[in-house]
C-alpha cells in the first residue's frame, strides 16, 4: 500500500479540492516534491499550503503514522524540515528530532488504482500490460523508449567503468575483457570475462606480430591446452595431428616467461551449444582479431559509421581450427567468419556501450551522441523478448528499439516495477469506462 501512496502522491491522483489535515486544517499541493530513492524523506523541496502558510519542504510518506516512530524518524535530524505527514491510516500524531509536531495528510488510493495495481501483479498474462498497449500514443511509446535505451547505456556504462578501475584504469583492457565476455554470447559470457582476467595484454602485445604465440596465450589461459580438457576419443588423435602438442609446448614457454596461470577449464560449457559457439573456435577467432590489430579501443573511437564498425569486427578463425571445432575431431573446412548476425550483438553489446561509455569518460558528448546513432542504425535484436513485446503491439525497428525492450523486461516487468514503468503509469489511471 505505501508504494501506491507514493505513486499517487508523485502523479498527483488526489481529489482536486477538500484536502485537509488530521486536525482539519486546509490542504493544497502546489509541488508534490522531487522523489528521492536514497536515504532520508521521500520526497524533497515539496511547496504546500497548510491552513493558507506556504511551505517548502520535504514530504515523509507511510501506511500508518506510527511507522515514523517505528523507523526511528523522531530521533533522526534529517527528518526536521518535513512539512506534511502522507499516511493511509492517521493512527497517532508524530514529532521531528525537535519536537515539532508534523502536519498529517490522510490519502486514499483510487480504488480503480488499486484494482488495476493488483491486476499487474497477479495476471498471468505476460507481459501484464498487455491490454494497453495497443492504445498507447506514439509519444508516449517513443518518448519511454529513448529513455530506456539512455537507460541501458548508462546501465552498462557502470560495469565498463568497473572493469576499467579493476584493471588500473586501463581502457583498453575494458574493451577487451567486454568483448570478451560477448563472444560468450550468452552461455559463456561469465567464463570468458573470467578468460579475459587472465590474459595480460601487456605480456601479449610483445608477441604481438605472431598469430601463433598469441593463439598459445589465449588458449593456454583458458586451460584448453590441457590433454584432460579434450574427450578420451580424440587424444590420440590430437598427439597425432601435432598442432595441440605444439601450441602446449609454446604455452609453457610463455607462461614461464611471463609467470602466467591459467583459468579453471571446468567454467566452460559445452552442453546443448552449437559446435561453432565452441570456446576453442571462439578464442581463435578472438586472437585473430586482435592479431589483425583492426579492432582496438583507439579504431574503434574513430570508427565514422556502422558499415565500419562492422567491418572491423571482421575475423575468422586460423587455419587448424578451419577443419576443426575441437582438438583432435576433425571437420569439413570452413574458415568460420563471424557471422553477421554475431557481429551486430556485438555491436549492440560491445562496441556501442564502450563508445558511450568512453564518452562519458572523457566528456566528449559527440561519442556518446554517435552510439545513440549507431543504436537506431543497427538492426533489431531477434529474440523471445523482442516477440514477445511485437506479439503486444509494438513496433520494434532498430537496435536502439530492441535494447528498450530488454531493459523494459528485466528491470521492470520482471522485477514487477510497474510503479516506475510509463505503460504501467497509462494502465494505472485507467477507469472503469476505459476497460
Amino acid at each position: 500500500m505505501e508504494q501506491l501512496l507514493h505513486y499517487c502522491w508523485k502523479h498527483k491522483i488526489w481529489p482536486l479540492e477538500g484536502l485537509q489535515t488530521t486536525d482539519g486544517r486546509s490542504v493544497e499541493v502546489i509541488d508534490p516534491g522531487l522523489h528521492n530513492h536514497h536515504a532520508g524523506p521521500d520526497f524533497f523541496n515539496a511547496k504546500v499550503k497548510v491552513g493558507g502558510t506556504l511551505w517548502v519542504g520535504n514530504v515523509e510518506i507511510h501506511d500508518r503514522a506510527s511507522h515514523w516512530y517505528q523507523h526511528g524518524h523522531d530521533k533522526d535530524e534529517h527528518y526536521n524540515n518535513v512539512v506534511l505527514h502522507i499516511v493511509g491510516e492517521a493512527d497517532r500524531d508524530v514529532q521531528t528530532q525537535e519536537g515539532h509536531y508534523v502536519p498529517q495528510l490522510c490519502l486514499k488510493v483510487p480504488p480503480s488504482v488499486q484494482e488495476n495495481y493488483e491486476e499487474l501483479l497477479k495476471t498471468d498474462q505476460y507481459p501484464p500490460c498487455y491490454k494497453i498497449i495497443p492504445t498507447l500514443t506514439p509519444l508516449i511509446v517513443h518518448s519511454w523508449m529513448a529513455a530506456l535505451q539512455t537507460e541501458r547505456l548508462e546501465q552498462k556504462t557502470i560495469a565498463i567503468q568497473q572493469r576499467a578501475q579493476e584493471r588500473n584504469g586501463s581502457w583498453e583492457d575494458a574493451y577487451f575483457q567486454t568483448l570478451a565476455r560477448n563472444y560468450g554470447f550468452g552461455i559463456n559470457g561469465e567464463a570468458f570475462e573470467a578468460w579475459a582476467r587472465h590474459i595480460p595484454l601487456s605480456a601479449v602485445g610483445k608477441h604481438r606480430d605472431d598469430l601463433f604465440q598469441i593463439e598459445a596465450i589465449f588458449m593456454g589461459q583458458a586451460g584448453l591446452l590441457e590433454l584432460s580438457t579434450i574427450p578420451e576419443r580424440y587424444q590420440q588423435q590430437a598427439l597425432n595431428e601435432g598442432y595441440f602438442a605444439k601450441l602446449r609446448n609454446e604455452y609453457q614457454y610463455l607462461a614461464h616467461k611471463f609467470q602466467l596461470e591459467p583459468m579453471n577449464a571446468q567454467l566452460w560449457r559445452f552442453l546443448r551449444l552449437r559446435p561453432q559457439n565452441f570456446p576453442h573456435i571462439r578464442i581463435s577467432q578472438l586472437a585473430n582479431l586482435y592479431y589483425q590489430r583492426k579492432a582496438g579501443l583507439s579504431e574503434l573511437i574513430e570508427c565514422p559509421d556502422v558499415i565500419s564498425l562492422s567491418e572491423k569486427m571482421h575475423t575468422q578463425v586460423t587455419p587448424y581450427w578451419e577443419t576443426h571445432y575441437t582438438f583432435g575431431s576433425e571437420s569439413i573446412r570452413n574458415a568460420k567468419h563471424l557471422s553477421p548476425f554475431s557481429i551486430n550483438l556485438l555491436l549492440i553489446n560491445t562496441c556501442i556501450p564502450l563508445l558511450f561509455a568512453y564518452g562519458r569518460y572523457t566528456c566528449r558528448e559527440e561519442l556518446c551522441d554517435r552510439a545513440f546513432d549507431f543504436l537506431e542504425q543497427l538492426k533489431a535484436e531477434n529474440n523471445h523478448i523482442i516477440r514477445m513485446w511485437q506479439a503486444c503491439g509494438l513496433d520494434v525497428k532498430s537496435a536502439g528499439d530492441s535494447q528498450a525492450l530488454i531493459q523494459l523486461k528485466k528491470e521492470y516487468c520482471d522485477k514487477k516495477d510497474c510503479l516506475r514503468c510509463r505503460i504501467g503509469y497509462e494502465y494505472l489511471k485507467r477507469n472503469e469506462i476505459s476497460k
